[in-house]
């Protein structure tokens, strides 16, 4: 299945190591070549503007969506193909989650493991449908991928949600999964599922 926009999470850290850069920036660029769009943060550092940068480069659409606050702090990328200004970053997030054919996590911090979780948990719900592909770039996830495992050993989740998410050691590979994985199907929602 052809996808062709490409939501992707990250980094604003400008301190981000050049293993994590570099390749943010290979997945814009293959974004990009694979002609996707990619929608983003809109944020000018870190592996944010990387992937921007590198679907740009390429020659690629990248469209940053972005809260009002965080232009007035002046933290938008100045040359992306386009920008969209929302009020809070709850309409961010379901402006994104609305656009996207996939969401790709790249490293990050708090924020990105946020939205991280949000979506999946959006996807167990049954409110998202679309890959969610986890890229562990230099094993960055490992930690939080055995405590995912460790929900479901506990009993604080059906081992079938394991499937709501997909894992990535390159971008090259997250490239792959995103026209190879298949849309979560409503009859495996947490809803339906208990009530089995």
């Amino acid at each position: 299945m052809e996808r062709k926009t490409i939501v992707v999470y990250g980094a604003s850290s400008a301190d981000a190591e050049k293993v994590f850069v570099d390749a943010a920036y290979r997945l814009g660029s293959l974004i990009a070549g694979a002609g996707k769009r990619l929608v983003s943060g809109a944020g000018s550092t870190g592996l944010m503007a990387a992937v921007e940068n590198g679907a740009l480069d390429a020659g690629g659409v990248s469209i940053g969506i972005i809260p009002q606050f965080m232009v007035d702090n002046g933290w938008l990328h100045q040359g992306l193909t386009e920008t969209i200004i929302t009020p809070t970053m709850h309409d961010r997030k379901n402006r994104m989650s609305q656009m996207a054919d996939a969401v790709v996590a790249l490293p990050g911090g708090t924020g990105t493991f946020e939205e991280l979780f949000e979506i999946i948990t959006w996807k167990m719900l049954g409110l998202f449908v679309k890959p969610i592909i986890i890229l562990n770039t230099d094993h960055y996830y490992d930690p939080l991928l055995e405590m995912l495992e460790r929900t479901a050993e506990r009993h604080f989740m059906n081992p079938v949600f394991k499937k709501l998410w997909a894992v990535a050691q390159t971008p090259d590979e997250a490239i792959e999964l995103v026209d190879t994985l298949p849309d979560w199907t409503d009859t495996t929602t947490k809803i339906n599922t208990d009530r089995k």
